[in-house]
């Protein structure tokens, strides 16, 4: 996301002029767009206009228009934000009141204004700006005849391809059918693979093959026997970059294993996404062996930040695009309040599968500096209340 200019007052009312540059710059973009929102942007109107004879002809036009923004809708697999609202600047096509709907394209500028831009929303400007954020991480999970090839950004997981192919199974007499359906199913992925859509070998530092069974070691032989073949340098030089390991099928869920692998970790360490699965580990574990200091949900997130207890937040991205103003407050409360006592503030994408892991847990969960019993008796007390009420 490239910065054009960012007028803030000192009461957190201003605005922010960005292009998005990079799919994942939509992502952000629906982060940080939220109802009430003053958005400029250029888009296509279509115009009616009349002759002196009488006769009306319609022409699209491109104009600059200011809506306030009424409804997101964000289409991940098109990477497109469309933007419903009431037009609010004077237009010559567009009369004042009336609705439009404003799609956010790549490379196109737009202006965002808000009432209060708060901490979460600069940090997301901050963090969609730092050009040192890439997709440095592609997967591929498969099975026999499925494959999804997957690319992991800093802040999704995004399906790049489904290979989805009928092999006739191997049994007498059919060997070679199976084999060549086989053969073109794994040439299939490859091909996937190869487009750089997908997978962009100068961004991307490891390519994870995670598959049941030999299916992983099998494609990947007729892959590089392929680019010998073929003389595939593409491939050839990049072949360092494969990691090859196990998973239970060829649906998008295995990857919540695969990136667990102790393997998979050590090398794509340095990757915001590596750093969110280790640390809900973390968490799982100290929910099990010291259940004292590991707690979710908002009320004893409250009250242990109450305690100045938190030794590390983790919070979901889907809570700061509720539609209640007050509830996000709240949280960016949490979040600022958890700071300034010192503690670690780890903001998860629901679209990656950490989050989709911590929006089970309420999207709300934290490890403490020290033990807090009482938050579990409290959960008792509550027990024993609600079960004398009814």
């Amino acid at each position: 996301m490239k910065l054009i200019f960012k007028s803030i007052e000192k009461d957190g009312c201003g605005s922010i002029g960005l292009i998005p540059e990079e799919p994942e710059d939509m992502w952000h973009a629906f982060n940080l767009i939220a109802e009430g929102d003053a958005v400029t942007a250029s888009t296509v109107r279509k115009v009616q206009t009349e002759s002196s004879t009488g006769s009306s002809t319609s022409n699209r036009v491109r104009t600059t228009l200011t809506i306030t923004v009424e409804n997101i809708d964000f289409d991940t697999q098109a990477c497109v934000l469309r933007l419903k609202g009431r037009n609010i600047v004077e237009n010559q096509y567009v009369k004042m009141g009336a609705y439009h709907t404003l799609d956010l394209e790549l490379n196109r500028k737009f202006t965002l204004k808000k009432a209060l831009w708060d901490s979460v929303a600069l940090e997301r400007v901050d963090t969609a700006c730092d050009p040192a954020t890439n997709a440095d991480v592609a997967a591929v999970v498969m099975q026999e005849g499925l494959a999804h090839v997957c690319l992991i950004t800093p802040s999704m997981t995004l399906v790049r391809s489904k290979i989805d192919m009928n092999i006739p199974r191997k049994r007498k007499g059919f060997v070679q059918q199976h084999e060549k359906g086989l053969n073109k199913f794994y040439d299939a992925v490859m091909q996937a693979i190869l487009r750089p859509k997908n997978v962009d070998f100068n961004i991307v530092k490891c390519v994870i093959i995670a598959s049941p069974g030999f299916v992983k070691d099998q494609f990947f032989d007729y892959m590089i026997q392929q680019a010998i073949k073929t003389d595939n340098k593409l491939l050839l030089d990049n072949r360092g970059k494969f990691l090859l390991v196990k998973a239970a099928s060829g649906f998008k869920h295995s990857l919540k294993e695969v990136l667990q692998e102790p393997a998979v970790l050590a090398k794509i360490s340095d990757t915001k996404a590596a750093g969110e699965v280790k640390l809900l580990e973390s968490f799982y574990t100290m929910l099990q062996l010291e259940p004292a200091k590991a707690f979710y949900g908002k009320k004893h997130i409250d009250k242990a930040n109450e305690a100045q207890a938190i030794e590390t937040l983790m919070i979901s991205d889907k809570l700061f695009r509720c539609q209640d103003i007050q509830k996000r407050k709240e949280y960016v409360a949490i979040v600022d309040s958890v700071r300034e006592n010192g503690g670690d503030v780890r903001i998860f994408s629901s679209m990656h599968v950490s989050g989709e892991q911590l929006d089970q847990l309420t999207g709300i969960a934290a490890v403490l500096r020290f033990p807090m019993p009482e938050l579990e008796d409290s959960d008792a007390e509550d027990g024993d209340s609600e079960s004398d009420s009814d």
